[in-house]
């Protein structure tokens, strides 16, 4: 099986192993990792990320992993511009790039393309913003199907950031966020790609998720919301979304204790893991689908 002349992509649910797997395999093919997860771009959340540690990039180069300041959103555009430089700079060393990561809309940029929608003046974001702000979400969002009813199928009624950026769309070029989906281009051939998704059994899942929340609280996620708080990043940063800040901000105000902490987080997590397993269903239906238990076979073929 050769790999070498490929762009890996490496896929699955949280704490599903993809990490370690592409360490594996980086070894075996001479490759470098390429981060695709949307958190763990972010330098001032490392554990709640569950970024690779300092350890794992001495065994393999890793590139994209905690370098953007909290403060400042990140979008799939902007992680797109990058790694296609990246993917370029890893080629022209003679290795081999392999992209791991949870974000579905990350891969889907890189290989169906990103559509180009026109930069909306700041003017009109803060307008939009102050809207959602006075009337809130619900609200909001059923303005937004008032004036775009083609986002009903793709926004859902409590993302505020999607519906945020549909509404700011269709308000300033009187389109359909939907409509600069459906012309889009991607970089590479469908050929340049060889996709893995691990398929990890629910029921296994569900108990390193536990595990794994357990480790990140001994390793320091409190102190890690702590130091964030101190940052006072605005609510409407994607940082934001990251798994356990809002929870760990319960504890500290000793609305809950550390153990309903532990298993809110556990919950979330399991309820991230289902979505990222349904996305996967409806957009990787093409990808090499392996379960933890062939692995280490997969390996050995290479």
């Amino acid at each position: 099986m050769d790999l070498k002349s490929k762009i890996i992509l490496i896929s699955g649910p949280t704490a599903s192993g993809k990490s370690l797997f592409g360490i594996r395999l980086a070894k075996k093919i001479n490759g470098e990792i390429i981060n695709a997860d949307s958190m763990q771009v972010y330098k001032q959340i490392k554990i709640l990320s569950a970024r690779p540690s300092p350890k794992n990039y001495q065994k393999v180069r890793h590139h994209l992993y905690g370098f953007h300041d909290i403060k400042k959103n990140f979008s799939t555009g902007d992680w797109l511009k990058l790694v296609i430089k990246k993917i370029d700079e890893v080629k022209k060393r003679k290795k081999t790039p392999i992209l791991v990561g949870g974000t579905g809309l990350y891969f889907k940029a890189l290989t169906d393309g990103l559509s180009k929608i026109p930069k909306i003046p700041l003017k009109i974001r803060n307008q939009i913003r102050a809207l959602h702000q006075e009337i809130g979400q619900k609200r909001f969002y059923q303005q937004l199907l008032k004036i775009d009813p083609m986002s009903v199928n793709k926004i859902k009624p409590n993302d505020t950031h999607r519906s945020l950026r549909a509404y700011e769309i269709k308000f300033y070029t009187q389109k359909s966020i939907n409509s600069y989906f459906q012309n889009t281009k991607s970089n590479f051939k469908e050929i340049d790609f060889y996709k893995i998704y691990i398929d990890f059994p629910r029921q296994d899942l569900i108990e390193r998720i536990k595990l794994r929340t357990e480790q990140m609280i001994n390793r320091g996620a409190v102190n890690e919301v702590k130091n964030f708080i101190k940052l006072k990043v605005k609510k409407d940063k994607s940082v934001n979304k990251a798994i356990g800040i809002n929870e760990i901000r319960q504890y500290l105000k000793n609305e809950k204790d550390l153990h309903e902490i532990i298993d809110q987080i556990s919950i979330k997590t399991r309820q991230y893991a289902k979505r990222q397993s349904t996305w996967a269903r409806g957009n990787m239906k093409t990808w090499l689908r392996l379960k933890p238990k062939h692995l280490n076979k997969f390996l050995n073929k290479i």
